[in-house]
Parts: structure tokens; C-alpha cells; sequence
């Protein structure tokens, strides 16, 4: 069964580069990634033009010390009798999120919007080095991000800090702040900073399903990289609009005509109730067309990243729902020979939910909760919107039989730093493909 894509291209490689830097040859020079903090003023220079545009866990892991044994006396009974053992027990502050409840039942004006929260909103600088045959170059990247909670967690894109050897947050007020990474999720394109910061104003989340096509939104960023602090307005042009970007990932966003241009990367889209419902992450780009493209710009559903963001910040890695399956189209060749649209199974998780549920390879989902499906991309994003623990009903079409199935969803677990790694049961089946056919696929 052949695989069929058509989907156009777009570029979200939203954060702005500056011109490196060469430097001496030095093999052991390293730039740490959490720095001390230091505050001082800082202004990225320099405008490049970007055809493309919008630019998840480090948990922190407690340490158990164990056996610590102290022995008396002259034979080995006597050790035994009268030694005392003594275990030690790390403890350490577990993180844990708070959400407090605020109307936000009063309509705004785009300048009402904007002295709620651009102080909520930060401007991010990267330091990338790259070591060219022994000749080191640095060069930085500038996007935007938004603060979460009052005690330094801040959201930004993946891309805006990829590849980054330090990370340094501005604030509105001119502090700057160095930035740890805490984690990521490189499919998401979302990634979470913490700052050694207290008592700052958070955003407040908003409701990004309840966003009708026509409602009125703003952008708070640095286009740029330079031009900080900027608001942009416009209206929600599309929902759930099927996106495939530069780096191949596929995503549901939202669709903008606010200004959304290079810098602008991981800044927030408000909603008039002064509420983030996306974090803008891509502008569609011109081609080999040359045609001039305005205020065609994207944002990924708030509702999408939250959850990943609290596994994250709590659990110290990303937990996703799956069903334990890889997945592609029924090519339009396949279809004239008399199979159905839907997501043709390449390859099933060994004592994954899809497999318990008795579906096997070559089975083609053309359902999911009576919803049908035309192909892989939205079954994967119907399986995002689940949570661990549902239950879902799929029509599977296998040899000319239509068959009804239940899956119940399970938790797939992946590092927040290192993409990849994902459930025990994934690598497990990974390993175990004969032929290698179901490699370059994620598991779903």
C-alpha cells in the first residue's frame, strides 16, 4: 500500500538569526546553559529578512542516598548481632501547579488587552555556537514567550530555542534574566523556561475550543527580534486548519490574519477577554510562486500545549495519550481498486491498547467515534484531543469486513529533553519490526 501526501509546505523557523561571529579555534570551550543569574540590559540588533516565519522535560530528579552501615566488634556474629544500618532519604520540594480562578467575563479593547499583559510577555535571545573544521562561529536567535505562573515557568516555541547554547529572557520593564530550559516537545513546537524570578503576573489561560471563526484577536511579540513589545490585531481566520510545516510535523492550528512575522515565535494570542487561546508559531510563506503573501499567520490551540505543559512542570517528562498503532493514507491508487479512505495500520505496539482491541496491521480505521476519518493526520489529531484512560470507538475496515472495535487510550511517555524516547512498549516494538518497515513512522 503506497503512501500519498499533497499537503503544501510552510516554514516555521520563526526566530530571527544574527550574523555569526567567527572565533579563535578552542576545542574545549563551552557555553553552560544555566548561567548565574544576572540582570542587565540588553537589544538584539539587526534585521534579516526571513521568508518564513514563528520560530516541552527536564524534571529535576531527586537523589536517594542508600546504606550507610556501621559494624562493632572483632568476628563477622558479632557484626551481625550489634551493627546498626542507617538509610538516608532525599526529600525535595515537588512541583506542583495551582490554577486560580479569574473572571474574565468583561470584554476589552485591543489597548485594554495589551496593558493587562504585556508585562506578562517576554523577549527571548539564544547564544548558538557551531564548530566549522575547528573554527567556532556564534550566532543568535531572538523570539517571544509568555509567562505562566508567578514563580519564573515561561512558554515559548521549541524552534525558538533549538540548537541553543544559552537562553536570556527581557522583560517589559528592561530586566533580563537568564533562562533554563525545563523541557520540550518537538512535536508540539512548544518548549518551557524557568527564570529565578518571584512574584511575577502570569497570563491567564484561556479557552482556545471555544474560538469562533470571525472572533477578534491580538499578538504580543518582537517581530523582528528588535521591535519589541509589539501588538498585532486581527481575527481568527480558520480553526483546526491542517498545517504541515518546514520540518515535516504536521499540526492543527489556528489560523490568523494578525500580523505574525519572524520574532513573533512563541509570543501569545489573546482573545478580547484578555486570555491566551494559541501561541503563534508560523506564517505561511511565499514559494517558488513569488507571489506576495499578507496575514496568513498560525497559532497552536492553547488547549493543545496546556496539558503537556502541566506533565512537564509536574511530572518531569511529556505524557501524551496513544493507542499504540503507525499509521499513513490509503493512497488514491489504493482507493480505485475499491479500499476506503481512512488511516491504513502499518504496524501495531506489542500489548499496546490498539493490539488488546484486537487491531492488526493492514486493518484501515476509516472512523473514530463516528466521526470518519479521510487519513492519518486526523486520526492523530482526534487521538490528541483524548486522554489516557478513554475509551474510543473505531470503525476498521479488514478485508472487505467492517468491523467495530473499542480502544481504551494509553499513556505514552516520553524525556522532555531528549526526543524520541518514548514508551517501554514503543522501543520494545520498534526493536522488533522484521524489515525495519514501520521505522520513520511515531507510533500514535
Amino acid at each position: 500500500m503506497s503512501d500519498y501526501f499533497s499537503e503544501d509546505m510552510y516554514d516555521h523557523s520563526m526566530n530571527q538569526r544574527e550574523e555569526s561571529i567567527p572565533q579563535e579555534p578552542n576545542p574545549d570551550f563551552q557555553v553552560p546553559i544555566q548561567p548565574p543569574k544576572q540582570k542587565k540590559k540588553n537589544r538584539t540588533g539587526g534585521v534579516i529578512a526571513l521568508a518564513l516565519c514563528c520560530s516541552l522535560l527536564g524534571g529535576i530528579v531527586g537523589a536517594g542516598i542508600l546504606a550507610l552501615i556501621q559494624s562493632r566488634g572483632n568476628s563477622p556474629a558479632e557484626d551481625r548481632r550489634g551493627s546498626v544500618s542507617a538509610m538516608v532519604e532525599g526529600s525535595r520540594a515537588k512541583s506542583e501547579i495551582q490554577v486560580a480562578q479569574v473572571d474574565t467575563g468583561k470584554e476589552m479593547t485591543a489597548a485594554e488587552v495589551y496593558a493587562a499583559n504585556v508585562h506578562s510577555t517576554v523577549g527571548i535571545t539564544t547564544s548558538i555556537t557551531t564548530n566549522y573544521w575547528g573554527f567556532q562561529t556564534t550566532s543568535a536567535a531572538s523570539g517571544s514567550g509568555f509567562i505562566i505562573s508567578d514563580d519564573g515557568y515561561i512558554l515559548t516555541n521549541f524552534h525558538v530555542i533549538e540548537d541553543s547554547n544559552s537562553i536570556t529572557v527581557t522583560m517589559y520593564d528592561g530586566s533580563v534574566y537568564d533562562a533554563a530550559l525545563i523541557g520540550y516537545d518537538q512535536s508540539n513546537d512548544i518548549a518551557v523556561l524557568k527564570i529565578d524570578a518571584s512574584d511575577l503576573v502570569p497570563v491567564i489561560l484561556g479557552d482556545s475550543d471555544a474560538m469562533n471563526v470571525g472572533d477578534s484577536v491580538v499578538a504580543i511579540g518582537n517581530p523582528l527580534g528588535e521591535l519589541t513589545f509589539s501588538l498585532t490585531a486581527g481575527l481568527i481566520s480558520a480553526r483546526d486548519r491542517q498545517i504541515t510545516l518546514s520540518s515535516g510535523t504536521t499540526m492543527d492550528l489556528i489560523q490568523t490574519d494578525a500580523a505574525i512575522n519572524s520574532g513573533n515565535s512563541g509570543g501569545a494570542l489573546f482573545n478580547m477577554h484578555g486570555e491566551v487561546v494559541g501561541v503563534t508559531n508560523a506564517k505561511y510563506s511565499s514559494s517558488s510562486s513569488g507571489a506576495s503573501i499578507d496575514n496568513i499567520g498560525f497559532a497552536i490551540p492553547i488547549n493543545t500545549v496546556r496539558p503537556i505543559v502541566e506533565s512537564i512542570i509536574e511530572k518531569g517528562y511529556v505524557s501524551k495519550p496513544y493507542i499504540g498503532v503507525t499509521a499513513t493514507n490509503v493512497s488514491s491508487e489504493s482507493q480505485l481498486y475499491g479500499l476506503p479512505k481512512g488511516a491504513a495500520v502499518r504496524s501495531v505496539v506489542e500489548d499496546g491498547p490498539a493490539e488488546k482491541a484486537g487491531i492488526q496491521a493492514g486493518d484501515i480505521i476509516t472512523k473514530v467515534n463516528d466521526t470518519e476519518i479521510a487519513g492519518s493526520s486526523e486520526l492523530v489529531s482526534l487521538i490528541r484531543k483524548t486522554s489516557v484512560g478513554d475509551t474510543l470507538a473505531l470503525t476498521v475496515y479488514r478485508q472487505g469486513q467492517t468491523l467495530e472495535m473499542n480502544v481504551v487510550v494509553g499513556e505514552q511517555v516520553q524525556s522532555a529533553l531528549e526526543e524520541n524516547q518514548v514508551t517501554e512498549q514503543s522501543q520494545k516494538s520498534q526493536q522488533s519490526q522484521q524489515g525495519g518497515f514501520s521505522f520513520g513512522f511515531p507510533f500514535y
